[in-house]
């Protein structure tokens, strides 16, 4: 897969899963704030209920008292007629006459406002009564065609009762203006409001905890639960105690605390399964994104792996058959020396062919299980000694050097010696191979507790952070553009890291680049 397309096909991926989480966010947010909505419309509808209960609970309280005050009065009321209304209906067939009279009565119990407010003198409380009469003459008819008439009706229906709209708008008139001069908590109590607002938030399922108050233009009374905090976003008002013209001085407040809380419950369930699926999705796609990186990368370092393998092999190839052109040249097949020396290089470049390819085998075996590694107890500064031995002669032909700083007391790990030796050549061929100039290499031992470390220090190229993180990769060698001035092909640590681990070891690298690198090998040692 080229840059472009692997570039356009993680844009895409991107792009959905950011439309996907986008779509889920406005679902989330749309379906709250219509939740929100709809609390408001049932709260506003609650405060409203509340309003008229305690303003209707007060006219009944303050009727029955009425009630009370008349009958205790004994008074017989005086009566006013005010209006008469008449009505006569004759019938032909019948010769039956209906004479219907209602009569509008005011009575007056001489009972003012000072009965029940003393600053209400100036209000007088009556009543207004309808009398009704329905009179029935059965009249004959004369020779003449006229009606003769009955001086007493032959049925006679008298009903009396009050004017109810109207006797109810003027004792609702009378009413207001006498509680209206009344204080605030003789009209309504805390525990009384309370009450009414549980119920009618029970009623319309707004159950949440709550806390209310009543206002006073615009200030604080008396009436209020104990926790009440106005809050602009979570409370909620209505004007209660209106007078005759329609106006309140007092309003009615209604805060809930945890209202944010109570409008996300219904969802979230919906909203956890969403988010969910929606990290599931993330998860996968983050999964995926970093699988096809990888691959993008292995298949990146396994070119290189090929590149540097071609240009390894290519050259002692080249080498070889050079080698044995020369030694077919009839003057040099005769010269021993020259001839000794042409076997010599091409024995070398074998060598080191051979050695390429026992790597790659070794690491295949090793991820198999199929190396076998039996340990012994061994003086691991012993190993150390011979390793070094190893690669002396590399060292003292670039004219370098190895100090030895073996500072540990206690030296006995579990071992393989093979292939730990192995290990340790590996590290010091790398401070070799990665040191431009003569190479200086510092070999340290000391003990921690009980580990003994093993510290490689050379003054070489040294490796970026990046390098530092994946140095141990089968494959992975840092960049170094065309150049191939560094033989290898990124197996030796690999193979190093896996033979350290199934010692029950660790290793580390510590690196500044331009100032070298420092291998650590931490290894158990036997009590």
């Amino acid at each position: 897969m080229n840059k472009t397309r692997f570039r356009l096909l993680v844009f895409l991926m991107s792009l959905s899963l950011i439309g996907i989480i986008l779509v889920q966010l406005y679902w989330i947010s749309t379906s709250l704030d219509k939740n929100e909505e709809e609390f408001k419309y049932h709260v506003q509808q609650v405060l409203g209920n509340v309003s008229n209960t305690i303003k209707e609970k007060e006219l009944v309280s303050f009727y029955n008292y009425y009630n009370k005050i008349i009958d205790s009065t004994g008074k017989i009321p005086k009566e006013e007629e005010l209006k008469e209304i008449y009505f006569y209906e004759r019938d032909k067939k019948t010769n039956e006459t209906i004479i219907y009279t209602n009569t509008l009565v005011a009575e007056n119990y001489g009972i003012n406002g000072s009965f029940f407010d003393k600053n209400a003198n100036s209000v007088n409380f009556g009543n207004l009564v309808s009398k009704r009469k329905t009179e029935i003459f059965n009249g004959n008819t004369l020779n003449d065609g006229t009606l003769k008439m009955r001086s007493f009706p032959d049925v006679t229906i008298n009903k009396s009762g009050s004017v109810s709209s109207l006797d109810k708008a003027n004792f609702e008139v009378a009413f207001k203006d006498v509680v209206s001069l009344k204080p605030l908590q003789e009209r309504v109590s805390t525990d009384q409001l309370g009450k009414c607002l549980k119920t009618e938030l029970e009623k319309y399922g707004v159950k949440t905890p709550f806390e209310f108050g009543i206002y006073s233009n615009g200030l604080a009374t008396k009436v209020r639960s104990e926790n009440f905090k106005y809050d602009i976003n979570s409370t909620y008002g209505i004007p209660v105690f209106q007078d005759n013209e329609g106006l309140s001085k007092y309003q009615l407040l209604v805060s809930f605390p945890q209202k944010n809380k109570f409008v996300f419950s219904s969802l979230i369930g919906i909203s956890s399964l969403s988010l969910l699926f929606t990290l599931v999705i993330v998860l996968t796609y983050s999964s995926a994104l970093n699988q096809l990186i990888k691959q993008k990368q292995i298949s990146e370092i396994k070119t290189d792996f090929i590149n540097n393998m071609t240009h390894e092999f290519k050259t002692p190839i080249a080498t070889i058959n050079l080698a044995l052109d020369a030694i077919k040249n009839p003057k040099i097949i005769e010269d021993k020396e020259k001839v000794q020396r042409y076997l010599q290089m091409i024995k070398e470049e074998n060598k080191r062919m051979h050695a390429q390819v026992e790597n790659v085998l070794r690491i295949s075996k090793l991820e198999k299980n199929e190396l076998d590694i039996s340990k012994e107890p061994r003086d691991v500064t012993e190993i150390i000694e011979d390793a070094i031995e190893h690669v002396s002669l590399i060292v003292e032909d670039r004219e370098g050097v190895v100090h030895q700083h073996f500072n540990a007391q206690r030296t006995t790990i579990l071992l393989n010696e093979v292939h730990f030796t192995n290990v340790l050549v590996n590290v010091l061929d790398n401070a070799i191979k990665y040191s431009p100039n003569a190479p200086v290499i510092n070999v340290f031992t000391e003990n921690i507790k009980d580990f003994i470390l093993i510290k490689i220090q050379d003054q070489g190229a040294g490796m970026s952070k990046v390098a530092q993180k994946r140095v141990f990769e089968k494959f992975y060698r840092e960049h170094t553009g065309d150049l191939h001035n560094v033989k290898g092909h990124g197996l030796g640590l690999a193979y190093v890291k896996q033979i350290v681990e199934d010692h029950n070891g660790q290793i580390f690298v510590e690196s500044e680049k331009g100032k070298g690198s420092t291998f650590i090998i931490k290894m158990p040692l036997i009590n």
